[in-house]
């Protein structure tokens, strides 16, 4: 069985894939609005903003990775919608495939797209004046935290993609996770803010994972922010996937 779901999700990715390598703006769309978020904050707001001993391009880029995602996973929405639209789910229904292998091959194509958005974003920083001093094992680490986050906002992603009556419905929900890091420690200090936004920032997903990437990029000591920031991102990714499942057996049964 566990072959026969590898097999059937590893043919539908490639499906997938073929479909993005055809709309490859798709991506560059997605990188497109963090690199621009970018550089206004560094070039325009950057001077006027305290980020401490570091440039505040090396400051703001953990954020704006979020960003990146947060803007990717929409398009992971509008090709399940579209698929559930067209009929593609049915015909697949009626073919001897693993049922779940559907879903699948849209987070893992999710996930393969915004890891290309984020290399982009990284690139782009780097021709900005990003730079670290990191090791290989806290890239790896930076790289494990954002895999973690993409797989759960994909997985929430999905839920809307399989229950949304429009286009406008399946892509709209995304807008409040792109503003999210805005309310976090991604732009500007969270002490800096009035009381009850400082609470709320302090106390969000974002601001755990932007501060841990962070202090990985700067060789700082991590401290509880790297185990609040997984528990944020499996806690989503647990929930988010239950309740995908449930709405795609709704649907298909």
């Amino acid at each position: 069985m566990g072959t026969h779901f590898l097999g059937d999700t590893a043919v539908l990715l490639g499906r997938s894939l073929r479909h993005v390598t055809r709309s490859l703006d798709t991506i560059i769309t997605t990188a497109i609005t963090p690199i621009a978020m970018m550089l206004l904050f560094v070039y325009v707001f950057g001077g006027a903003i305290n980020a401490g001993p570091h440039s505040y391009v090396n400051y703001l880029l953990p954020g704006i990775l979020l960003v990146t995602i947060a803007s990717g996973i929409a398009y992971t929405t509008l090709r399940l919608f579209l698929d559930m639209r067209s009929g593609i789910f049915e015909r697949f229904q009626s073919m001897p495939i693993a049922r779940s292998s559907v879903l699948w091959a849209h987070v893992l194509t999710s996930l393969v797209a915004n890891l290309i958005s984020l290399v982009l974003v990284v690139l782009v920083a780097l021709l900005m004046g990003f730079r670290s001093g990191a090791g290989v094992l806290s890239w790896l680490a930076v790289a494990g935290i954002l895999v973690l986050f993409t797989l759960a906002l994909t997985w929430i992603a999905v839920i809307p993609g399989l229950s949304a009556k429009s286009v406008d419905g399946a892509t709209g929900y995304s807008y409040p996770l792109i503003f999210l890091p805005f309310v976090s420690s991604a732009f500007v200090p969270t002490d800096t803010m009035p009381g009850p936004v400082r609470a709320f920032a302090e106390h969000q997903p974002v601001t755990s994972i932007v501060n841990t990437i962070r202090d990985l990029f700067t060789r700082q000591p991590v401290g509880t922010d790297i185990w609040i920031a997984l528990a944020w991102c499996v806690g989503i990714l647990i929930v988010a996937y239950l309740f995908a499942s449930i709405s795609y057996r709704r649907r298909i049964s």
